[in-house]
């Protein structure tokens, strides 16, 4: 009676020293150090501040040029004694004014992201891990703010409005065919001009990023899951919990 009572007491004994052992989380190696968060920190940074110019100067820029053009096209069309010429300028004003509340509705967030990083505090090593944390998403958003402003959807987005501004010409107007694919081309020029001149900056910056630092730990922040394991080994068995 007194193996079976020895072994249990082994049993048991090997099963709690496996649980302590294993009972605390890989902290050390999901955990970043100080140094290496200051340098994730630095990289992201330089990156946003190095794509604020010409994110904001895209912007802008577009927002006024549509802007004027809305303006100019409205006074002329005012001005002006002709049936088509007022048309094709209200028609105008309309596209134009489509494209600068685009702009204001989908601004651009890497001409403002760098200015938001930097009223974090980041005096202590758990505040560089929060700033941290704040400057991946704000790199991520940037990012994919500007995959968005070039994907299939703004294509589309500009293509139904420029196609409907020629139908307009040719049927509500009753002009030509040619008119209304004139006034097709010519705005899908604008646009396509609009999106394919929008930086790229925070994309490659977002994927280089990822690349640099894709073999190093990940931040402790996120929550750790919890893991069982079984071993098997002579004269017993051990079950280890991971919190």
């Amino acid at each position: 009676m007194k193996k079976p009572c020895i072994r249990l007491k082994r049993l048991t004994f090997i099963l709690l020293l496996i649980f302590l052992c294993r009972i605390n989380p890989a902290t050390a190696q999901d955990e970043l150090s100080d140094s290496q968060v200051k340098d994730r920190l630095q990289f992201i940074e330089q990156a946003l501040e190095r794509g604020k110019s010409n994110a904001n100067q895209w912007w802008y820029g577009w927002l006024i040029g549509y802007s004027a053009a809305t303006i100019a096209q409205g006074a002329f069309g005012l001005a002006s004694d002709d049936k088509s010429t007022r048309q094709d300028m209200a028609l105008g004003v309309a596209t134009t004014f489509l494209g600068a509340a685009g702009q204001i509705i989908m601004p651009m967030t890497p001409g403002s992201a760098r200015a938001g990083l930097a009223d974090i505090a980041e005096s202590t090593p758990a505040e560089r891990k929060e700033k941290l944390v704040r400057a991946e998403k704000l790199l991520q958003e940037c990012a994919s703010r500007e995959r968005e402003g070039r994907s299939w959807k703004t294509h589309a987005i500009t293509g139904v409005v420029n196609l409907s501004s020629g139908l307009i010409v040719w049927l509500g107007f009753k002009r030509s065919a040619w008119e209304g694919l004139g006034n097709f081309a010519l705005n899908t020029a604008i646009t396509e001009a609009q999106i394919w001149t929008q930086p790229t900056r925070a994309i490659r910056d977002y994927d280089n990023y990822n690349k640099t630092y894709e073999s190093e730990q990940k931040l402790s922040c996120r929550k750790p899951g919890r893991n069982w394991s079984v071993n098997i080994y002579p004269g017993g068995i051990g079950i280890g919990v991971i919190f």
